[in-house]
């Protein structure tokens, strides 16, 4: 298995956890913890947990060259403080089907910035993609409303998700430049580093009032969840796989969140399925296909097989 199959698959993994954390985030949020005090233990746990490779060899302690430690800092602004926080934030005040539509918006971002900072080229395959993506999003965003249309105002959440997915397409994008200097666990420890001292001032004060004592079982399985799987592997592999694919790439896997979200909810909320859910499940399994894969070197490979 090369590089880039494991880097997919990856992403695969990192974008089924992000689809069952807009739920399992709300079954503690806010009824547990508020918003900055799950993201303070979520970044001071994993942050510990990365650094602990520094201690498994000298190739896990590289020197970080003065130029990089800017991208680093930024790193953890984007990737880690803002992107978190503006999240949980955001999904308080909002559905969790929502917030997963929202972060449609995130490949476009992606794919603008890549455009002037890494000069990528829009090749016609890959805007189809997104434009598929794009137009399932906007069905699931129909359904979306017999949801969200309760009398509830999701307008604030809806609004900081948006910054949120803004912030992760900027990290997205500035990361990879110094993923080719360095192994992905030394970037990604130094940026939670970096992102537990923007945290830091923000969710101190909302962390000393949880009440540990009356959470039960499930919402300590449901914490783990959210800090084990929904930071620090998606964290790690994610890194990994910008390591071997182009930001754009990574962020046309968002479109599969939606999908991950709703049938999440299906089993927990008893959300019903509908055609129309359906149809843009297809539209932006296609979209991600397009913008992975495309036409063109379809096309070449035939002519060359001929």
């Amino acid at each position: 298995m090369n590089n880039k199959t494991k880097a997919h698959l990856a992403l695969l993994g990192v974008n089924i956890f992000y689809g069952a954390g807009f739920t399992i985030a709300k079954m503690l949020m806010p009824r547990l913890i508020q918003p900055l005090g799950f993201i303070l233990i979520r970044v001071s746990i994993v942050c510990l947990l990365f650094w602990l490779s520094y201690f498994l060899g000298k190739k896990y302690r590289k020197r970080i060259r003065k130029k990089d430690w800017l991208t680093l800092v930024l790193g953890g602004l984007f990737g880690v403080a803002a992107n978190q926080m503006l999240f949980f934030m955001g999904l308080n005040n909002t559905m969790p089907i929502h917030a997963s539509l929202i972060m449609m918006s995130t490949p476009i971002i992606i794919t603008i910035l890549s455009l002037f900072i890494l000069r990528e080229r829009l090749r016609w395959d890959k805007a189809l993609g997104l434009l598929l993506g794009i137009a399932g999003a906007s069905l699931l965003m129909s359904a979306g409303n017999e949801i969200t249309g309760r009398g509830v105002n999701t307008a604030w959440g809806d609004f900081l998700v948006f910054l949120n997915a803004a912030s992760y397409a900027i990290y997205l994008v500035i990361i990879k430049k110094v993923m080719t200097r360095y192994r992905p666990i030394i970037v990604i420890r130094w940026v939670f580093f970096f992102g537990f001292l923007f945290v830091l001032p923000f969710g101190w004060q909302e962390f000393t009032i949880i009440q540990w004592n009356l959470f039960g079982w499930g919402d300590w399985l449901a914490l783990a969840f959210v800090v084990l799987c929904i930071t620090f592997l998606a964290y790690l592999w994610n890194i990994y796989a910008v390591k071997h694919l182009t930001p754009s790439i990574a962020g046309a896997y968002i479109y599969l969140q939606p999908f991950l979200a709703g049938v999440i909810s299906v089993i927990f909320t008893a959300e019903t399925v509908t055609w129309v859910k359906i149809a843009a499940t297809i539209l932006i399994f296609t979209g991600v296909y397009f913008v992975n894969f495309g036409i063109r070197k379809k096309r070449l490979t035939n002519e060359q097989e001929t």
